[in-house]
This record gives structure tokens, sequence and C-alpha cells, in this order.
């Protein structure tokens, strides 16, 4: 399909070892959809993806390609064959309400070359339940934690296992939560060693970063 308003970036995969993700927010569900099609044909051995899809997007592209696969909560599209997967990374979220950002977040590692393992609703107001979940993430390679409100929980974690830590500050809480700003700056201020801090609400950022972690570890192990 031939455009003049944008120029995909079709060696960024020869250089990182990954295409061009396309942003959707801000686009029409054609030019989504355009950027989707000339993206694969040029890594057809390659899932490529689309984030932040407005429900819109979601319905033409639904229809237009039945074969890619869609995740409404996530608001992504990946389209094409999914690379095998090395290394784990796990996926913690602190509550149901952080959902669209660890869904996110999960699809971009799968799409990045990696497993994710979703662990949901641990967060710090039953502290009990991330210490019973520490076995589900403890051998992973690599953790994204999500959280909102005050963001404590990856400081928690960090404190629990010493794994690469992503932290992920969503925009929910109350209103002195800033839209993610005191989550944001909690976690940038964490007394956990090891833990780094993407931006408020950026699920896929969180994914890029863990997913190329594990999967050279896995890489390197065999696994």
């Amino acid at each position: 399909m031939e455009h003049d308003w944008a120029t995909l970036d079709l060696h960024r995969a020869a250089r990182t070892g990954d295409p061009e993700v396309v942003y959707g927010a801000g686009k029409t569900p054609e030019q989504v959809l355009t950027l989707l099609h000339d993206l694969h044909e040029a890594h057809p051995d390659r899932a490529v993806l689309a984030t932040r899809l407005t429900p819109e997007a979601h319905d033409v592209i639904a229809a237009a390609l039945p074969e890619a696969t869609l995740d409404a909560v996530a608001r992504t599209v990946t389209y094409g064959p999914l690379p095998e997967p090395h290394g784990t990374v796990a996926v913690i979220a602190a509550g149901t309400s952080d959902g669209p950002v660890a869904a996110e977040a999960a699809v971009t590692v799968r799409a990045f070359g990696a497993r994710a393992e979703r662990i949901t609703d641990v967060g710090v107001a039953g502290i009990h339940r991330i210490l019973e979940a520490r076995p589900r993430f403890a051998d992973a390679d690599a953790l994204i934690v999500i959280a909102g409100m005050e963001g404590a929980l990856p400081s928690v974690v960090g404190g629990l296992v010493g794994i690469p830590l992503v932290a992920v500050p969503t925009s929910v809480g109350y209103g002195a939560n800033f839209g993610g700003l005191s989550a944001l700056l909690g976690m940038l201020n964490s007394c956990a060693p090891g833990v780094v801090v993407v931006n408020i609400d950026n699920g896929f950022g969180a994914g890029v970063h863990a997913a190329r972690i594990a999967r050279a570890v896995g890489a390197q192990a065999g696994r």
C-alpha cells in the first residue's frame, strides 16, 4: 500500500532485532491498518505489533485482518507469527484496575520474543498476596511490576527477589495520585536496589525492556 503520510523504519529489525511498532493513538483506523499491512509485508516471518488501538481501529482491523490477534483489554493487535519464546517475564499487577497496562505489557513481551506469566491482584493492601505469589515469579528472568495509587508494589517485590525489575506506574488512583505522578515518584524513590522505572501507563516500554533481558538470558541458557 502506498501512502505519503508516514515513512516506515523498515531497517529497525536489522539494527535492533525487532521491527517497528505502530502506536495507534492519534492515527485513523485506516492509517493503522495500512502501517500493519506494510510492516507485515516487510517482516512476513515475524509478528508486527500495534498498540493503543481505538475501538474504531479495533473493529476495522478485526474485519480486514481476521488472521490477526486482537486484545481489547490491551488495546493491541499482533499480525504474523509470534517468535519462538526464550526466557520468562513475570508481569505482576497490583490490582484489576491496572489490567489494561498489564495486558499491554504481556502482549509486548510475547511479541518481542519472551514468555509472559501474568500475576494479578497482589497489591500491598493485602501484603500476604504477593508473599504467597513469590514462588510464581522467583525463577523468572525479568519482572514487570505495575501499580497505581502510591506505587509501593515494586519496592516490595524488589526486596523479595534479585531479578531485574522494571516498574510501571499507572494513572489509577484518586485525586492526589495526580494521574499517576505519585506512583511514578514513589517508584523513582524506591529503596529497593535494581528497580528501574518507565513512564506512566507505559506497559509497552516495560514489555520491550523486560523481554530483551529475558530472551537473552533464556537463549543463553537454552530455554
